[in-house]
């Protein structure tokens, strides 16, 4: 399916993972938390340890602040390799997302986007959180709907109802959406079955969010390796992002 920009009035956004890339502080934490602690996991190993237990306490607990996602998420890793857990470790890993930094090509190609339409945030994070990324981005979003918003993490549906019904405030139908995600489980999936038109940013050599419940059902509009190349598919250039932000 072809996809230009001029179809959209709003495109939202997965944010870590597809404008923040998370995972490779997570597999060096994790990977120097195996070693300290004479675990034999190899990253990949340890990644999908996360992917799982966050997946699991997401579900179970949907009213926890993601702070507390990532606390127990450190325990169950812990008690998965039989380690002890470290009280200081534990609060360094819930402290992590002030840390993690934006993809290169994402601030540019959010730019790009905004010259034409309202773009929006749909984020599996705490407020708190999504200010310090959205100050790495240096971005600021029209329309943010968070999971401390929301009171549930995708793939539930309270974060696309909220944004939808929001948008729709707005004036833009959700026929004139384009949800944007490197999660297959938690994005593609849920905007397909919301009818939703949606684009997977498939990040090289990133594993979060592409296995799990739903994930082999996902079925992108348009598949792009980089967020500049979503730019030049929507905008029919073959600029890079930074050039179409000038």
């Amino acid at each position: 399916m072809t996809l230009r920009l001029s179809d959209f009035d709003a495109v939202t956004f997965d944010v870590y993972g597809t404008l923040i890339d998370w995972e490779p502080s997570i597999a060096r934490f994790l990977t120097r938390w195996a070693r300290d602690n004479g675990v034999d996991a190899d990253a990949e190993t340890l990644v999908m340890a996360f992917d799982g237990a966050r997946a699991a306490i997401q579900k179970e607990r949907p009213a926890h602040l993601y702070p507390e996602v990532l606390n127990k998420c450190f325990d169950r890793i812990c008690a998965q390799f039989g380690v002890a857990v470290d009280p200081d470790l534990r609060r360094q890993f819930s402290a992590a997302p002030h840390t993690w930094p934006a993809f290169a090509d994402s601030h540019a190609g959010l730019k790009r986007l905004q010259q034409s339409t309202k773009v929006g945030a749909f984020s599996n994070i705490d407020q708190a959180s999504l200010n310090t990324s959205c100050d790495n981005l240096d971005f600021r979003f029209d329309l943010v709907v968070t999971a401390q918003r929301v009171g549930a993490y995708k793939p539930d549906w309270p974060h696309f109802d909220t944004g939808i019904g929001d948008l729709m405030r707005m004036g833009i139908p959700r026929e004139r959406i384009l949800h944007v995600g490197q999660s297959l489980r938690a994005d593609i999936t849920p905007a397909n079955r919301l009818g939703v038109r949606c684009a997977w940013v498939n990040r090289p050599g990133r594993l979060l969010g592409l296995s799990g419940e739903g994930a082999a059902e996902a079925r992108p509009d348009l598949t792009v390796s980089s967020l500049a190349e979503l730019v030049a598919a929507l905008t029919g250039t073959d600029q890079p992002a930074a050039a179409l932000a000038s």
